[in-house]
Formats: C-alpha cells, structure tokens, sequence
C-alpha cells in the first residue's frame, strides 16, 4: 500500500481499533466532552497541565478545536477522540502533536481517558490505532512519549503499547502548575505494531 500524502488527511479521518473507534474531534462533542472531562477532573488534573479557568466552557471547547484545526492544517498533529464501539460512548483522546519532519519523521504521544473508562483497554487500542496512523498514511519513524514516574499506569499503557523506556528529564514538562520529572519512551514504527 502506498502511502498517502500526508498533507492532505481527511479531517474527519477515522481509526479503528479494538473495540473503539477514534475521529477528530467535532463540535458537536462538546457536550460529551465536557461532561466527561468535567466528571474525570480530579483524576486527569494530576497528570495534566493547569486547565485554563473556562477549560469547561464551549468557547474553550472552540478555542481548543481551532488549535487542533491549525495544527492538522500545518500537518504539525493529529488529534482523536476515542469512542467505544459498543454505544458509541466518549471515552478519551489520543493525539500526535509536535510532528518533526526532514530528517527526524517524528511525534509525540498523548492520550486521556475518563474515570469511567480507565483500565479497560480503550485507551490502548486507542494508542495502537494511532501508532498504526502515524506509520501508515503519515509515514513516521519514531513515536515519542513521557509520563511521570508516579503514573504506573500511563507508564505500563507504554509498555505494552511497544514503546521502551529510554531516559529520565528531570523538570521536563509543567504539569498541574510544577515542572516535573519524567520517564521518557520512544517507539520506532515498524518494531511493534
């Protein structure tokens, strides 16, 4: 299969993995959304950054689907929301964002899950799903991901996900209004999906 011209996505590109189904985010998720995020608040919180005051609100939802709009348009991320197969529930999100081209052809992972949908592999699929996006059509190399050393569960998802555990950065990302410590991963394309 050749690959696709990665300038050119669809934006409303749609993955498939176990059990879930993952798009671009849309306005019409807002509602969803919100309610999931607001609900997940005290569990996303610690391994995020500090939500800006209207986080919550349909002009931060816009605010945000402009920022996934450009960076698609610039092809410098990728964002997905994760829906469960089953009811087409809202689940989480997964997304590629600083893309590198030239000589690197690289990204980095993120994702999220709700409180009532951790630990029952949505968000695995989910990273599986877009670690495939990222090889096939987008053509990357290399995937890399960070997370802090107290969050054994994001830290596992890696694991299982295909990524190897590469180096430590201390202060490495503001996270919850501190600059904090983290593990680094790293995945070559090709090696694990």
């Amino acid at each position: 299969m050749a690959l696709l011209d990665w300038t050119r996505i669809d934006p409303v590109y749609r993955l498939s993995g176990d059990g879930v189904l993952l798009r671009p985010p849309q306005t019409c998720d807002f509602q969803a959304w919100r309610d999931l995020r607001a609900a997940s608040r005290d569990d996303l919180q610690p391994w995020e950054p500090v939500w800006p005051v209207d986080d919550l609100t349909r002009i931060g939802f816009r605010r945000r689907m402009s920022a996934y709009q450009r960076d698609l348009d610039l092809g410098l991320g990728y964002a997905f929301f994760v829906f469960r197969n089953s009811d087409e529930a809202l689940v989480g999100g997964v997304a590629l964002s600083n893309v590198r081209r030239g000589i690197a052809q690289t990204a980095s992972l993120g994702y999220w899950a709700g409180k009532p949908y951790l630990r029952r592999g949505h968000t695995l699929a989910g990273v599986k799903a877009v670690l495939a996006f990222a090889q096939k059509p987008l053509g990357l190399h290399r995937i890399e991901a960070a997370c802090l050393p107290t969050n054994i569960a994001s830290g596992g998802l890696l694991i299982k996900a295909g990524f190897k555990e590469e180096g430590y950065a201390p202060a490495y990302l503001k996270i919850n209004g501190e600059w904090r410590d983290h593990h680094l991963f790293g995945l070559i394309l090709g090696e694990a999906i």
